[in-house]
C-alpha cells in the first residue's frame, strides 16, 4: 500500500483516471450512439464493444470493470486527507454499491436465475430503470465525487498538506 500512496501516488491515481475515463468514455459513446444516432440498443454497444461485442454482453467484463473500481477507490485511499478523503469515501461508497449491483447481475448469470423471474439478469434498481441509463448515471455518481476528491487532493488546505505522504499538492504559489 506505502507504494500507491506514498511518492508515486499521483502516477497510480493518474493511472486510475486514464482507465475510469476510458470506461467512461465507452459509457457516453454507447448514450451518443442511442440518442444522437438513434442506434438500437442492442447495436450501441460504445467504441470497443463495436468489433469485440463480446464486451458489452459479457458479465464477467462488467463485473471485472466494477472490481477494478471498487479495488482502486480501497488501494488508493489512504493516499487523500481531510475534504479530499471525505469525497473520496462518497465515491467508494457508491461503488460498493454498484459493485453489489454487479456481483447480483454475475450471479444470475452464471446460475439462470434471474431476479424476479425476468428474462435476462436484472439488478436491483434495473426494475425501476432501463439498464443502459442506470450504469450511465452509476458511473456518473461515482465519477463526480472522485473527481471533487482529486481536485482537493492537489489544492489541500495546509493541515491536509501536512499529512499527506505523497507529492500530489499543487506547489504553494
Amino acid at each position: 500500500m506505502a507504494i500507491v500512496n506514498g511518492p508515486q501516488h499521483r502516477t497510480w491515481l493518474n493511472v486510475f483516471l486514464v482507465i475510469v475515463l476510458a470506461h467512461w468514455a465507452e459509457h457516453v459513446a454507447q448514450a451518443v450512439q442511442i440518442y444522437a444516432l438513434g442506434w438500437p440498443i442492442p447495436q450501441a454497444r460504445g467504441v470497443l464493444g463495436l468489433p469485440f461485442p463480446w464486451l458489452v454482453t459479457s458479465e464477467w467484463m462488467h463485473y471485472d470493470y466494477a472490481l477494478f473500481m471498487l479495488a482502486g477507490l480501497i488501494l488508493l485511499r489512504k493516499g487523500f486527507t481531510g475534504r479530499a478523503r471525505t469525497w473520496w469515501n462518497i465515491s467508494l461508497g457508491i461503488q460498493v454499491w454498484h459493485h453489489l449491483e454487479h456481483l447480483l447481475l454475475l450471479l444470475q448469470a452464471l446460475t439462470g436465475n434471474h431476479l424476479l423471474g425476468r428474462p435476462v439478469p436484472t439488478s436491483i434498481l434495473q426494475l425501476v430503470f432501463p439498464r443502459v441509463e442506470l450504469h450511465l448515471f452509476y458511473n456518473a455518481i461515482v465519477f463526480a465525487p472522485m473527481v471533487v476528491a482529486m481536485i482537493l487532493h492537489r489544492r489541500p488546505r495546509d493541515s491536509e498538506r501536512a499529512a499527506m505522504n505523497c507529492n500530489c499538492a499543487a506547489v504553494h504559489a
